[in-house]
Parts: C-alpha cells; structure tokens; sequence
C-alpha cells in the first residue's frame, strides 16, 4: 500500500495537529491522485479538528495540485492538470484520491493561493446567493461580510447585479468590502443596525445566535434568509409573528456538502468560481500565506478571529 505524509488529529502534540505517514487508499476508477501543493483552512473543519475529532482523524476539504493519475474510466482532468477541488475529509496531505466530479482545472492566470480560497468558502457563497433566484437591482445582506465565505459572498453578489450590504463588526474591517458595498458598509457588533436599511430579498446568515433573529425581522414578503453557520450562537430566539407577517418568506438551512450531492457536482461550481478569478470579478482575500508545517499555529489563531479573509497554506 502506497503512503503519502498527512495531517493527522493527535492529541498528545501541543497544537493537537501532526504530519504522520499514512496509507493512500486504492483508487476507485473515477478517481484522480492529486499531488497537493496547497491547502486552506475554513473554521468549520478546524473547530472539529480541535475539538472534536478523535485521534488518527484526518481533516480537511480544501486543495490544490496537479494531476499525477487520471481517471480509470476517463472522467474528469488528464495527468499533468493543474487542479483544485474538495473532498469530506483528509484533503490536508501531500498526495490524495479525489472524485473527478469533485475538481476543475485551473486557469494559468489564477494562482494557487487564489484557488484553495474557492472550494468551501467560495461554493458555500455560490449556493447560498443562488437561493434568492435573480439578484439584479436587489438588496442583498451578508454578515461576518468579511470572513471566509462572507468577503467571496459580497462580490458575487455585486457581480450579479445586486445591492449589497455588507456587515462589519470593526470600523477597520470596513476597507475590506466598501470596493463593493460603497456607502452600505454596516458597522455594528449586532446585525440590528442593518434594519434601517431595508426589508431585503435576500440575507447571508454565517453568525447565528442574535444575528439570525435579527434577519428574519428584517426580509421583504417573499424574501428569503439562508443560514449556514453558528460563529456566535448554535441558538437563536426570533419574533415568530415578524417573521411570517413579512408574507411568503422562508429560512433556508445550508449546508455545502447536501448541496454537491443534491443539486451540482464542486467541479462545476468551481469552474464558474474559477473564472470570475480569472476575469478579476472575484478577488480572494488572502490573508495568511504560510508552509503548511505552520498548521496547528494558524488554525489556533482562525479559531480567535485574528485575521479576517483566508488562511493559505504551501506543502512542501
């Protein structure tokens, strides 16, 4: 059995994060291998990383690389291809199996910092705008708009045509969006202070808590709140009778991996993230560049909110 170095959940390292030796599993015949040369960190799988994950676990989603084997039975990108993609679990390695459908090849103008930025975070923003159907001259609400998914969101959404509001909780966060958002930057710890300007057709929810009680007062009739994360609450207590009063709205629950199965395969989306890097539509904000032995570190400080944007890292 052929092994690769890879990131491993253990305990008794001082970071609870370690680079062992594993076992790279057969391929199935719709497999690539992938020769990982990048990697980037979403807060969701570093939180379970550590915290919850026993040992041997083997996190990770995002990647980057070069196609060392094509498929068996000719789908998806040919040996030699420069790729990024996603898997469930043990993307953070030198060397993966990976489902063809579960890449795209990258475009020589994007690098492969900016393309680790895109699977999770990029294909959570995607799937989450695409809920509210036409966006051209609508108002459309992100909060955390400077996070991970939140700062790819704002730009998708004002590539589609939309009017973006952004939510921002320091007055030195606001430089991050305003390329986009202009005058509706919204400073505030809580997202009440976006009510004065609305009701919205559409609202990106990755805060939970007070924030999502606050959006679902907060949408037109017919408009509609998709949440998908609890960075403050996995809780939240809303005014039942604003909410269905508003006239037609709903609340739709995200989750990536649900969407990839139900509705389109990463590769897909990817290749239409892929291009707006491309063109210059859509700007990853890169925060932190770094080798990939610097995980533990940097995952630590992701979870404290040290820097806004994404976390990129090299393998060696």
């Amino acid at each position: 059995m052929p092994t690769t170095r890879a990131v491993v959940v253990d305990p008794s390292h001082a970071h609870r994060l370690s680079l062992q030796q594993v076992e790279l599993p057969p391929a199935l015949p719709s497999d690539v291998t992938v020769k990982v040369t990048a990697i980037s960190l979403n807060r969701g799988e570093v939180n379970r990383a550590l915290s919850q994950s026993a040992a041997g676990a083997r996190p990770g989603w995002d990647f980057v690389g070069s196609i060392e084997e094509a498929a068996a039975d000719g789908s998806g990108p040919q040996s030699g291809t420069r790729v990024v993609g996603m898997l469930s679990t043990g993307a953070w390695a030198q060397r993966i199996r990976a489902p063809s459908h579960a890449v795209a090849a990258i475009p020589a103008t994007v690098t492969d910092a900016q393309a680790a930025t895109l699977p999770v975070a990029g294909l959570t923003a995607l799937h989450a705008l695409r809920q509210g159907g036409l966006l051209l001259g609508r108002k459309v609400l992100v909060d955390g708009a400077t996070g991970g998914v939140g700062h790819l969101a704002v730009q998708l959404a004002a590539a589609a045509g939309a009017e973006v509001y952004g939510q921002v909780r320091r007055a030195e966060q606001a430089s991050v969006i305003t390329e986009w958002c202009s005058d509706r930057v919204i400073l505030g710890a809580d997202l009440r202070a976006a009510g004065a300007r609305g009701p919205y057709h559409l609202i990106l929810d990755s805060v939970g808590g007070s924030a999502l009680a606050a959006a679902l007062t907060m949408l037109q009739p017919d408009g509609t709140c998709v949440t998908f994360g609890v960075s403050e609450s996995p809780t939240a207590t809303f005014e039942s009778g604003a909410f269905f009063r508003q006239g037609g709205v709903r609340l739709y629950g995200l989750i990536l991996f649900h969407e990839l199965r139900q509705r389109e395969p990463a590769g897909e989306g990817l290749a239409i993230l892929l291009r707006e890097v491309a063109i210059g539509r859509l700007r990853p904000l890169i925060e932190i560049e770094a080798p990939w032995t610097d995980i533990g570190g940097i995952a630590r400080r992701l979870l404290a909110r040290e820097f806004a944007g994404k976390a990129v890292l090299h393998v060696s």
